[in-house]
This record gives structure tokens, C-alpha cells and sequence, in this order.
């Protein structure tokens, strides 16, 4: 999800999200995004807020609204005492992020690219120094191992990430392929898993803490997302 900051705006399906985790925590039964959605409308009546219409992984189309941070609380404030503490938390440590700071995607994106560069630095730098010739064995070696580390790096990191040719988070995948999968996304993915023996990785978020990357395969299978084709970066890492 966004982040929601003082200046920041966050959409139903956002908060919906953080709602719904706390309600499963407390043993209460989700709510339907479109009943959420008219919650938020009485709630918010008579203020200001964006309306807009996303299209769902299944072909339908359904409403979103976007809206500040004092906006979603006032909405939390309608679930029961566990739940609005809980989601009260989550805004709250969301709201205290640098809204200076570029947008996940943004960090992951100039992360990967920072150290690709890094890497691509070194690599032309030993093979100036192999093709001169004027090193020995042991420093040419030292210096392909250098190189070998620095790719295991990337991979590492990507892992940590949450992105890369063999899983990825939804909202890694939403961000690439530019498509909201909704709020109950994960769950085609979690039961393929299921039927298959299949494992997703925890991977840390600023936001919940942690949150599950899929593996290729599901994404394959439930989404026909190709994630060796859109992290492609991740698949020269791991063969360096």
C-alpha cells in the first residue's frame, strides 16, 4: 500500500486491507469491499475525496475512493474497540514515514539500480586490469571473487526485497505490470500453494512488518505474470 502521510493520500482498498487483517486477528468476518466503500462514502458525507473505478483481475470493474490520513481514521473509528486499536496502530506507524522519501517502488527501484551500478563499475574495472595483464593469478582471482560476491549481493537483496525471477509480493507485481490485483489478491495465490506444497517467504515491509512473497510458478499459473520476464535484472544476478 501507499504510504499515508500528513500530505499523502491512501485509497479504500488501502485501508480496506488493513481493516480486514485486524478483523481476521479478531476473530470478526471481513467486509466486501463494495459495502466498504459505501461506508466510507457515509462516513466522509459532505467532505471532499477522489473517486475513481480500477479493474479487477477477474474482468469486473469496482470503486475505489482516495483519501487523506484523517480520513481513514474517522472510518476506522466505526470498528469495534480490538480492531480500531489495531488499525490505529498501523496508521500511525505509517504516518510516521518520511513523506520525503520516495514512493516502495521507488526505494526498491533506486536500491536494485544503485547496486547494479555498483556491480557493473567493478566488472569493467577487472576486466581492464585482466586485459593488461598486469596482475597475477592470486589478484585476478581475488578480484573475479569480488565480483561474484558483489552479484550475490543483488540476489540478496532483491530476496529481502520481496522481488525477483523466483518470488515476488503483490504489490511488487502491481507496481510492474501496472495492475491492482484487490484487496483479496493473495488468496488464489495462497491456495495454489496449498494444492502444490508451496511455500511463500515472509519479506519485511515498513508497513505490516512482513508480508508473503509468491513464487513464480503461482504467479505463472493464477496470473499468467511472467516474473523471470519482469525482473529480468534478478536472473544475470543469480547466473554471474
Amino acid at each position: 500500500m501507499e504510504l499515508i502521510t500528513q500530505t499523502n493520500l491512501a485509497t479504500s482498498s488501502d485501508l480496506l486491507s488493513i481493516i480486514n487483517e485486524a478483523r481476521l486477528e479478531y476473530g470478526e468476518k471481513e467486509v466486501r469491499s463494495n459495502d466498504f466503500v459505501a461506508r466510507c462514502k457515509d462516513e466522509l458525507d459532505g467532505e471532499h475525496y477522489e473517486s475513481f473505478v480500477v479493474k479487477n483481475s477477474n474482468g469486473t470493474e469496482s470503486e475505489e475512493l482516495r483519501m487523506t490520513a484523517d480520513q481513514c481514521a474517522y472510518v476506522s473509528m466505526r470498528e469495534s474497540k480490538s480492531v480500531r486499536r489495531r488499525v490505529t496502530e498501523k496508521l500511525n506507524a505509517a504516518r510516521a514515514f518520511d513523506p520525503a522519501t520516495l514512493s516502495r517502488m521507488g526505494i526498491l527501484k533506486l536500491a536494485l539500480e544503485s547496486e547494479q551500478g555498483r556491480i557493473e563499475a567493478v566488472a569493467e574495472r577487472d576486466k581492464a586490469i585482466a586485459t593488461k595483464a598486469q596482475i597475477g593469478s592470486k589478484r585476478e582471482a581475488t578480484a573475479m571473487a569480488n565480483v561474484a560476491k558483489a552479484n550475490k549481493e543483488v540476489t540478496r537483496l532483491m530476496d529481502r526485497l520481496g522481488f525477483n525471477a523466483r518470488h515476488a509480493t503483490i504489490k511488487a507485481v502491481e507496481g510492474a505490470v501496472k495492475r491492482s490485483f484487490g484487496p483479496q489478491g493473495w488468496r488464489p495465490l495462497s491456495n495454489w500453494c496449498k494444492a502444490n506444497g508451496a511455500t511463500a517467504i515472509d519479506v519485511p515491509d515498513p508497513l505490516y512488518g512482513s508480508v508473503k512473497s509468491w513464487p513464480a510458478d503461482a504467479w505463472g499459473e493464477i496470473y499468467d505474470v511472467d516474473l523471470k520476464a519482469i525482473f529480468p535484472a534478478t536472473e544475470t544476478a543469480e547466473g554471474a
